[in-house]
């Protein structure tokens, strides 16, 4: 009995200690994402079942989750420069290595190796791997730090730079613009909470908002410069120019975009019902999965979808706030970070809002290799959570303990109290 009870006991902790409001989050995603893209299919743009082959991507990332649910954070950051090695290796490979049936070019883009049926982009993985190595780096530093200082933090912002330059520069010579987004959405948020001055960091944000309009206004003025400059593609500039006035590129790069438009106009409120969708998206299965959700279940339904998205960051941010480790708090940062980014930038990008960019709304989009990566970033938070739960644990203990003190304190003054009264109203009536 005693053994039964022990079992017992460890199975308790076990399940205690998984994040089973992730695991709900991700299974909701998991649903929208099938019935979304189920939906997307009756345009008859494509024979194949995406829905059924999303699922499997479902079940391989959720095989690759519970993998790194069991890998200790102690562990994983001891792997991230070998990981970092590797990563940076595979991004060279496809920039050395020619147009071959194993690293085929895909819309002008060279960032894919295909395993027989299966395609797998490194840049998505190297995501997850660019914030397991910055968060090993802010934690280091930031370890033997005793008084800040502007020295001490331009060494950090070298180090950061460092690090995330190779691979950055590796991802934009595959003309994937959009990843390298990602990257630098990445860096600012880790930058941010990693405790450099603001005497630096303010002028380093001024100075990008800068650079960024600069190159904005010499897209706009003078493109040639551009394309030679930072080797961009000219269906890439294409769609900074339909961002700016769609209406004028309609039959090229516009043309998704005044669809895109189009198409949640129509979803008005409540929208025009499960596969009524009238609006002829080209690959609305992938990055336009938005526009599906908002056509035919209008306001309310992507209004409910971004909650979801909301509440899943606010829960990530709250782990955050409980990691008893600075890299494990510093890579949930970099996650949200990157997650958040994504889902503005698609959302953005089908309102007009931002240029098209050709990033995947995360969980939802149709795509391996993104859901995997994904995956496996929820697969470390959950091991953080899962190998750090008993601090969690004491946290919970300590205050039902405080909580417990409190009320038993409480229950001695009433009766106290009460035996106070009863001796005064005793004394009372033998006067």
């Amino acid at each position: 009995m005693e053994t039964l009870s022990r079992k017992n006991a460890q199975t308790r902790s076990i399940i205690d200690r998984i994040d089973w409001w992730l695991i709900i989050f991700i299974g909701c995603f998991a649903i929208i994402s099938y019935f979304s893209i189920k939906s997307a299919m009756t345009s008859g743009q494509y024979n194949t079942n995406f829905a059924t082959r999303q699922m499997l991507y479902y079940v391989i990332g959720a095989l690759f989750l519970i993998m790194m649910l069991f890998i200790k954070p102690k562990l994983l950051k001891k792997l991230t420069f070998p990981l970092y090695l590797l990563g940076t290796l595979s991004l060279i490979l496809l920039i050395i290595l020619p147009n071959t049936p194993f690293t085929p070019i895909v819309n002008g883009a060279q960032s894919w190796y295909k395993l027989g049926p299966i395609s797998v982009q490194p840049s998505e993985f190297m995501k997850i791997i660019l914030i397991l190595i910055l968060a090993r780096t802010i934690s280091e530093h930031n370890k033997y730090i005793v008084e800040r200082t502007i020295a001490n933090d331009t060494r950090l912002l070298f180090k950061i730079a460092l690090w995330s330059l190779i691979p950055a520069a590796c991802i934009l010579l595959q003309n994937d613009l959009g990843t390298t987004l990602v990257f630098i959405a990445i860096i600012l948020g880790m930058i941010v909470v990693s405790g450099v001055s603001w005497k630096i960091l303010l002028p380093v944000l001024i100075s990008f908002a800068a650079l960024s309009s600069t190159i904005i206004l010499t897209i706009i003025l003078k493109p040639n410069l551009i394309e030679k400059v930072f080797n961009i593609q000219p269906y890439q500039l294409g769609r900074i120019y339909s961002w700016l006035d769609p209406y004028s590129y309609s039959s090229e790069s516009g043309y998704h975009l005044i669809n895109s438009l189009k198409a949640i106009g129509s979803g008005q409120f409540n929208g025009v019902g499960y596969t009524n969708g009238r609006i002829y998206i080209p690959e609305n299965h992938t990055d336009f999965i938005f526009t599906i959700i908002s056509e035919e279940f209008g306001f309310v339904g992507s209004s409910i979808v971004l909650l979801l998205f909301l509440a899943m960051f606010i829960h990530l941010i709250r782990i955050a706030t409980l990691a008893t480790s600075n890299f494990n708090a510093y890579f949930i940062i970099g996650f949200i970070s990157m997650l958040i980014y994504q889902v503005f930038q698609n959302v953005g990008m089908t309102i007009q809002l931002l240029p098209i960019t050709g990033l995947p709304l995360p969980l939802i989009s149709y795509g391996g290799s993104a859901l995997w990566s994904t995956m496996v970033g929820f697969g470390i938070v959950m091991s953080i959570y899962f190998h750090d739960n008993l601090n969690y644990s004491k946290k919970r203990y300590s205050k039902r303990k405080t909580k417990q003190f409190i009320e038993k304190t409480l229950q001695k003054k009433e009766k106290q109290n009460k035996k106070s009264d009863t001796k005064n109203k005793g004394e009372a009536i033998v006067q």
